[in-house]
C-alpha cells in the first residue's frame, strides 16, 4: 500500500459496532474481494472488498473475518484469516502481511492462515444459531457473475442447511454512512490531493492540449502524493463532450474558446475524494459560459446550504429542483410556461439537470447508504448541480464534498479554487 498506517482503534470501533446490532449467539462471516483476470496470465490490480476493510483495514486478497461475539471458545470471538506467504510467493509478488503486522493492522490478536479456515469455522459453527453472511446491496449495482460472498454463502448453505442466515448488508448500510473522526480525516487527505492536483490542472491548460494529457497530469499529483489513484475513471470532457454524464475516453484535443468539464477525485487508503470543476480551455470565460457558471454555482450554493442533519433526500432534491428552474429561466432556457405546464413527475428542469444532486461518499464513491433515510451528523455528501446544453456544445457542473456535523455543515473542498474569477486568475498567472 502507498498510503501511511491507519490507526487500528478504527476497525476495532467498527467491529464492535457490528457486533452490537446482530442477534444473539450469532456467527458473521466476510470475505475480501476477488482477483479479477485482465488477460492470459495477469490480474487486474487488487481492490479491496469495502465491508471488508471497514472492518479489519486489511488490504490485500484471499482474506475472510470471522466474528463469533458469543463463541463458548474465548479464542474465537474474532478471526482474521490470511494467505500464508512463502518464498514463491515472495520472489513473484511482493510482500504479504506477517501475523504480526496483521494484528498490527486490524486490532484482531487471533490471525490464522487460510489453510486452517475450514477447520476452525467447522469447529465453533454448530454452536451459533444465526450465521451473517455479506452481499453487495448497493442499489446502484446489479449482479451477473457470482462474486466470492455469493459463492461463499452457497457453500455454507448447502454444508449447513439448517441454521438461520442473516443480512450483514442491512446493519452496515446504517453504520457505514456515518464516519468516524479517523474517516473524515482520511476523506481530507483524499481531498487535498485532488486540490493540488486540480491547481497543477489549472497551469497547465491551454489550446492544444488533449484531454488525455490532462489525465496524466492528475494521475501524476495522484501518486506523488501516495493516493492509490483515481477513486473512479476520471472525465477530462472538453466543449460538447461535458454533456455526456459518464464521459471516460479522454481522447480530445482541447480547443480554443471551449469549456472543459473535469470530474475527478484521489483515492487514499481506500478513501475517495469526489470533485468537479469546470475550466475555460483559453483561460477566460465568455460571458455565456460565465452565465452559465454562475447560475451552476448559485444553485450548488443554494443546495449545499441544506444539506443537514434530518433533511430527507426526495425533499431535498425537489428544493434543489426549484431553485435550478428559477436559474434556467434567468438564462432563457425555460420560460415560466413550460414550468407551468411540466409534467410534476418529470420537471421541466430534467432537460438541462438530469441527475442528483448529491450522494453519499466514503469507502466508496458512492457509497452504501439509505437513500430514504434523513440526513445524520457524520455523513459525507457530494453537492453537484449542473447545466447541460447540447445545442451550445457546453456542459457546466460544480461539485464539493460535504461533511455533515452538529453545529451545520463543512465543506471539505473550501480550499478548492471554485469562484470564476479565482479559476482565471490561477490560468494566467
Amino acid at each position: 500500500m502507498k498510503y501511511l498506517p491507519i490507526d487500528k482503534k478504527i476497525f476495532t470501533f467498527n467491529r464492535k459496532n457490528f457486533s452490537k446490532r446482530t442477534k444473539g449467539n450469532s456467527i458473521a462471516v466476510f470475505h475480501s474481494n476477488d482477483e479479477f483476470p485482465r488477460n492470459g496470465d495477469q490480474t487486474f490490480a487488487f481492490k479491496q472488498n469495502a465491508d471488508f476493510f471497514y472492518l479489519t483495514g486489511i488490504d490485500q486478497e484471499q482474506s475472510i473475518l470471522v466474528l463469533y461475539p458469543d463463541c463458548p471458545n474465548p479464542l474465537y470471538k474474532e478471526v482474521l484469516f490470511l494467505r500464508q506467504t512463502n518464498e514463491h510467493i515472495a520472489v513473484w509478488e511482493g510482500h504479504k502481511y506477517t501475523e504480526e503486522e496483521a494484528r498490527a493492522a486490524s486490532g484482531i490478536e487471533n490471525v490464522q492462515w487460510l489453510s486452517e479456515y475450514d477447520a476452525i469455522l467447522h469447529s465453533i459453527i454448530n454452536y451459533a444459531d444465526n450465521i451473517y453472511i455479506n452481499t453487495n446491496e448497493n442499489d446502484r449495482y446489479s449482479y451477473s457473475v457470482p462474486y466470492r460472498d455469493i459463492r461463499m454463502y452457497e457453500q455454507l448453505r448447502a454444508k449447513y442447511p439448517l441454521h438461520n442466515y442473516e443480512r450483514s448488508a442491512v446493519i452496515l448500510r446504517d453504520l457505514r454512512p456515518v464516519k468516524s473522526d479517523i474517516e473524515v480525516e482520511l476523506t481530507k487527505k483524499a481531498c487535498e490531493i485532488t486540490r493540488d492536483a486540480f491547481i497543477r490542472v489549472l497551469k497547465f491548460t491551454k489550446p492544444g492540449v488533449t484531454e488525455y494529457e490532462i489525465e496524466a497530469e492528475t494521475t501524476h499529483e495522484f501518486l506523488r502524493q501516495r493516493a492509490t489513484g483515481h477513486g473512479y475513471s476520471p472525465i477530462i470532457a472538453s466543449g460538447p463532450n461535458a454533456n455526456v454524464l459518464h464521459y471516460i475516453d479522454n481522447n480530445q484535443v482541447c480547443k480554443d474558446g471551449d469549456v472543459i468539464l473535469l470530474d475527478f477525485g484521489a483515492e487514499y487508503a481506500n478513501y475517495n475524494a469526489d470533485m468537479t470543476r469546470s475550466i475555460p480551455v483559453n483561460g477566460r470565460f465568455t460571458k455565456r459560459q460565465r452565465d452559465v457558471y454562475d447560475a451552476v454555482l448559485r444553485v450548488m450554493k443554494g443546495a449545499t446550504a441544506m444539506i443537514k442533519a434530518g433533511a430527507i433526500l426526495t425533499d431535498y432534491q425537489e428544493e434543489v429542483g426549484k431553485i435550478m428552474t428559477s436559474e434556467l429561466i434567468g438564462l432563457k432556457l425555460l420560460d415560466k410556461h413550460d414550468v407551468e405546464k411540466q409534467d410534476p413527475k418529470m420537471p421541466a428542469y430534467k432537460k438541462y439537470f438530469m441527475h442528483g444532486t448529491s450522494h453519499h461518499l466514503g469507502i466508496d464513491v458512492h457509497d452504501f447508504a439509505n437513500r430514504y433515510k434523513p440526513f445524520e451528523v457524520g455523513n459525507i455528501l457530494t453537492c453537484e448541480p449542473g447545466i447541460y446544453i447540447p445545442a451550445e456544445g457546453l456542459g457546466i457542473r460544480l461539485e464539493n464534498d460535504i461533511l455533515i456535523t452538529k453545529d451545520g455543515n463543512i465543506d471539505l473542498m473550501a480550499g478548492i479554487p471554485l469562484e470564476a474569477d479565482h479559476i482565471e486568475e490561477i490560468m494566467n498567472s
